[in-house]
C-alpha cells in the first residue's frame, strides 16, 4: 500500500508500494511484438510533487524480453536462472537509510532547504528549537538544535548523566554545493533572448551544466504589510536552459576540449525576447522599478531583474511582484533524485556532496537516542551541519566561524552554572572528538590511474578515512584508531585514502575547527563518483553503512576513549 512520511508539512511517498511498474503490455519498436510487463526494478524519485517539474515518478521501463530472445538467452547462458528475480531489484533489498536519503535529497534543493527540512525533523522528534538571541535554559537529558542564517544548524542531545568536564562527541558536515548562483542584477538580454546572470559558486564540474532542465530555488525577503520577512522559495518546473552550442559550429570539441567561459557561456536562457515582450508593460504597470531592489518608484533605477522571472517567483511565493526586495537565488536541476543500477545499488542525485553526509548525522543523532541510550550518557551528542564549505568556510555560517564555538561555550556556561573548576571549557575541549564527514573519491573505473594503488576505496565497502601528510585533513593514527575501533564494535568495514603524491589534495571542515578548538578530528567520507557533477553517484549500502557507523560513534566511543591511554596524560 502506499503510505506516506510526512516530513513537516510535506508528504513524502515511503517505499512500500512498486513504484513505476506498470502491467500494460508494450510493443516493441522494432520488431512490433509485445513485450511482457516490465522489469519490476523500482525507479524511486521520493518527491510526491515532483510531476509538478514534469518528471513523473510512475516511470516504467520495457526491460522484458520477448520468448524467442529469453530462449536464445537461456541458450547462451544455461548456467543462469533467467527466471529468478534479483533480491537486490526488490525495494525492500534497498536499505532504508538510502530510501530516506533520496526523500531528503529531493526536499533540499539548497542549503536553505536542507536546513529547514533538518529542523523539521528535529523538532519531529521532541528537539527543542533555541535562538541565539535568546537567554537558554539547557538540562541533562535534554535536545536541542538552533539555525544560523537558515543555511545551518547544529542540534545535540545532552546525557542525562552529564558531568561538567565531560565532552562532545560531534560529527560535522556541510549543506551547501556547488551551483551558478543568481547575480544582484540578473536581468540579460541578448540574441533575441531573455537570460539570467550568475555566479559561479564553489568548484563545479560547470560543463555538466549544459543542456539540463533548470530552475531556481533559495531564500527570498519580502516586504509583506509593511513589514520585512524572509521565506524559502522553489520553482518545481523547469524555466531555465543552459543550451550548447551545436558541433557543427564547434568542429573541434570532442578532439581539443570542452572550451567555457564561465561569464559569457554559462548564461542560463529564461525566454525569447519575443514571448517576453509583454513583460515591459508587467514592469511598468505591475513592477515598476522596485523589482528586487526595494527602492521608490523611480522612472531612471533600472530592473534588476526580468519581470517574467519576479512574476514566478511571486506567483510561487503568493504575494505582489513588487514585494519581491531582494533574494538569494541559486540555479537547480529539477532532476529528482532516484535509486538507479541494474542492481538498484546506486543513488543517482546531485548534491551528494554533501548532503549525504549531513543525513546520515542528522539520522545517527535522532535515532540513536531513541533506543534509551542517552540515559546512561554522561557526555553529549552533536551534529554540526555548516554552509559555505564549498567556498572555504569563511562566514558565519561557516565552519571558520563561530557557529560551533559559541555553542560549545554557551552550552557548557548553562550546566555548569554554579561551578567554580577551573578550565571546564578547555577540558571539556581536551575530551571531545570531532568526525569531519564530507565524501570521499572512489575509484573510478576508466580512470583508475587517478588513484595510487593501496588507496583507492571502492563503492559498498565502508566509510573512507582520509589522510594527508600536509595536514589537508585532520587524521592522524590516534583519531583514525578511535574511529574505526567504534566500527569495529558493531562489524562496520571501513577504508583508507591518501591523495596520489603527483596530485592536488582536497579539504574539509575538519582541518579548520581541529585547529581553532583544538578538538580531536578525523576525517572521513562516503565513497563517491562525479563529485561536484550536477549528477553525482554514490551506493546505496554506503549509505547504511555510514548512518550505522556514526550511530556505533555516539553509542560506542566514550568506552572505546575510556579504553585509550592518553600520552600527554
Amino acid at each position: 500500500m502506499f503510505r506516506t512520511c510526512k516530513l513537516g508539512s510535506t508528504s513524502l511517498p515511503s517505499f512500500n508500494q512498486n513504484v513505476g511498474i506498470t502491467s500494460r503490455p508494450m510493443r516493441s519498436t522494432v520488431s512490433g511484438r509485445t513485450l511482457p510487463p516490465a522489469w519490476p526494478c523500482n525507479n524511486i524519485a521520493g518527491s510526491g510533487d515532483i510531476d509538478r517539474a514534469g518528471y513523473s515518478p510512475q516511470v516504467s521501463f520495457p526491460l522484458g524480453l520477448a520468448k524467442l530472445t529469453r530462449r536464445d538467452v537461456r541458450a547462451r547462458f544455461s548456467s543462469l536462472d533467467t527466471n529468478r528475480k534479483l533480491a537486490s531489484t526488490s525495494p525492500s533489498s534497498v536499505p532504508t537509510a538510502a530510501q530516506e536519503l533520496v526523500e531528503y535529497l529531493n526536499e533540499s534543493w539548497t542549503s536553505y532547504h536542507a536546513t529547514a527540512t533538518a529542523a523539521r525533523m528535529l523538532s519531529a522528534a521532541g528537539y527543542i528549537r533555541l535562538r541565539e538571541q535568546d537567554e537558554w535554559k539547557i538540562l541533562p537529558g535534554g535536545k536541542y538544535f538552533l539555525t544560523r542564517n537558515m543555511s545551518s544548524v547544529v542540534a545535540f542531545g545532552v546525557g542525562e548523566k552529564y558531568e561538567p568536564g565531560k565532552g562532545f562527541h560531534i560529527i560535522g558536515a556541510h549543506t551547501d554545493s556547488p551551483c551558478p548562483k543568481l547575480k544582484p542584477v540578473s536581468a540579460l538580454s541578448k540574441g533575441g533572448f531573455l537570460g539570467v546572470g550568475v555566479q559561479t559558486y564553489g568548484g563545479g564540474l560547470w560543463h555538466t551544466w549544459f543542456d539540463r532542465d533548470l530552475s531556481v530555488a533559495g531564500k527570498v525577503v519580502l516586504r509583506r504589510s509593511g513589514c520585512l520577512s524572509q521565506e524559502l522559495v522553489r520553482i518545481d518546473r523547469p524555466i531555465l536552459r543552459i543550451p550548447t552550442l551545436a558541433i557543427h559550429l564547434d568542429r573541434n570539441v570532442n578532439t581539443e576540449g570542452f572550451k567555457l567561459n564561465m561569464e559569457t557561456h554559462l548564461a542560463p536562457i529564461l525566454s525569447t525576447a519575443i514571448k517576453g515582450d509583454l513583460e515591459i508593460e508587467v514592469a511598468q504597470k505591475t513592477v515598476g522599478n522596485k523589482a528586487g531592489q526595494g527602492t521608490e518608484n523611480r522612472n531612471d533605477a533600472p530592473v534588476a531583474h526580468h519581470p517574467l522571472l519576479l512574476a514566478l517567483l511571486a506567483e510561487q511565493l503568493d504575494c505582489n511582484a513588487h514585494e519581491i526586495i531582494d533574494f538569494d537565488l541559486q540555479v537547480c536541476d529539477v532532476q529528482p533524485s532516484v535509486i538507479g543500477g541494474a542492481a538498484c545499488e546506486f543513488i543517482f542525485s546531485g548534491r551528494l556532496d554533501n548532503l549525504a553526509s549531513s543525513f546520515c548525522a542528522l539520522k545517527a543523532l535522532l535515532e540513536g537516542g531513541e533506543d534509551g541510550s542517552l540515559a546512561n550518557e554522561n557526555s553529549i551528542r552533536m551534529i554540526a551541519l555548516f554552509d559555505n564549505e564549498e567556498v572555504g568556510s569563511g562566514s558565519t555560517t561557516g565552519a571558520a566561524g563561530s557557529l560551533l564555538a559559541d555553542v560549545v561555550r554557551r552550552t557548557l556556561k548553562v550546566l555548569c552554572r554554579g561551578s567554580d573548576q577551573e578550565g571546564l571549557s578547555e577540558r571539556s575541549l581536551r575530551r571531545s572528538f570531532l568526525v569531519s564527514a564530507d565524501m570521499a573519491h572512489a575509484a573510478h573505473p576508466n580512470y583508475l590511474d587517478k588513484h595510487e594503488g593501496n588507496h583507492a576505496p571502492k563503492l559498498h565497502s565502508g566509510l573512507v578515512v582520509k589522510h594527508n601528510a600536509n595536514q589537508r585533513y585532520a587524521t592522524n593514527a590516534v583519531t583514525a584508531t578511535l574511529f574505526r575501533e567504534c566500527a569495529a564494535q558493531s562489524g562496520i568495514p571501513t577504508q583508507d585514502f591518501v591523495v596520489r603524491n603527483d596530485m592536488g589534495c582536497g579539504s574539509t571542515i575538519g582541518p579548520i575547527l581541529s585547529a581553532n578548538l583544538g578538538i580531536r578530528t578525523v576525517d572521513v567520507g562516503i565513497p563517491q563518483l562525479s563529485m561536484h557533477s550536477v549528477r553525482e553517484l554514490c551506493g546505496t549500502e554506503d549509505i547504511e553503512i555510514c548512518y550505522r557507523h556514526f550511530r556505533a560513534f555516539f553509542e560506542n566511543f566514550a568506552t572505546v576513549d575510556a579504553k585509550f591511554a592518553d600520552i600527554d596524560s
